[in-house]
């Protein structure tokens, strides 16, 4: 993958660098496997605002992702690389050889025409989703599952990858993008290799406009509001609040948040870094 740096045309192309699309095979989605995709503008179902700063945006179609990975022994081959507007990775269209087409999240280095499985026969090469359980030490892994069956929930935003680094008991260790170092049961499946498109993160929008596109709003700092809408409002002049909080009045940095009594906290080795 590569970015692209524009001529500065316009002042919204001056500073916009966007990633290289030379991969990207398709330009429209498989008809079976895609549904409409509803904006809710920060709406709940009562029609109040619980998330502000949502609104806009193009019209989108929802591509069906197999997280999963549950056709097991049976190979498919690659027929397209896509797009897909809800998510910063690229997708893969699998043509299983009983038929069935499903997408998947792309992995770096997979080609159109090759070969990949699921289940623990397949061999550890990219694309393949295995159990923890039958993959080397030192594999590099994504869309990691929490629990079996469950469908892939960690490692799948673009340029995204993980490490199985030892076995216990049980268990594999798994050290995951964010630093941290932490159980997961060895059944638990993981695609091999790391995801694709990892030069997102290299990518500069140039406008705001371009964040409109995308369903953002601009938003308003919290020490500009008045004191009845952020604890952090009010003040004469450019006098800000008090110590940096969230509407709701939680401190935003520092406090720890994470309840002490949760489930999962015994399955941590390492909590991420600050």
């Amino acid at each position: 993958m590569a970015v692209r740096k524009l001529k500065p045309t316009t002042p919204g192309q001056r500073h916009r660098i966007i990633g290289s699309r030379e991969n990207i095979t398709a330009s429209k989605p498989e008809k079976s496997l895609v549904i409409g995709k509803l904006k809710t503008g920060g709406r709940n179902n009562q029609g109040k605002m619980t998330m502000r700063y949502i609104g806009g945006g193009h019209k989108r179609k929802y591509r069906i992702i197999d997280f999963k990975r549950n056709k097991d022994g049976i190979p498919a081959t690659v027929k397209t690389i896509e797009y897909d507007p809800n998510r910063s990775a690229r997708i893969a269209l699998l043509f299983y050889a009983d038929g069935e087409k499903r997408y998947i999240i792309a992995p770096n280095g997979l080609q159109v025409g090759q070969k990949v499985m699921s289940g623990k026969d397949a061999a550890p090469e990219i694309g393949n989703a295995i159990p923890l359980q039958n993959l080397p030490i030192g594999t590099v892994v994504h869309n990691i599952e929490l629990r079996p069956g469950q469908g892939a929930a960690m490692a799948r935003s673009a340029g995204a990858f993980a490490q199985l680094t030892s076995r216990e008991d049980k268990y594999a260790i798994i050290k995951l993008p964010s630093g941290e170092t932490r159980k997961i049961l060895s059944m638990c499946k993981a695609t091999v290799g790391s995801v694709g498109n990892s030069d997102h993160a290299l990518e500069r929008s140039g406008k705001a406009g371009r964040s409109r596109w995308l369903g953002r709003r601009p938003r308003t700092r919290a020490v500009v509001m008045n004191p009845v809408d952020h604890p952090m409002g009010g003040g004469e002049g450019r006098a800000s609040g008090g110590h940096p909080r969230s509407r709701k009045g939680l401190y935003a940095k520092g406090l720890k948040t994470r309840d002490t009594k949760k489930a999962s906290t015994k399955y941590i080795i390492e909590r991420r870094k600050k």
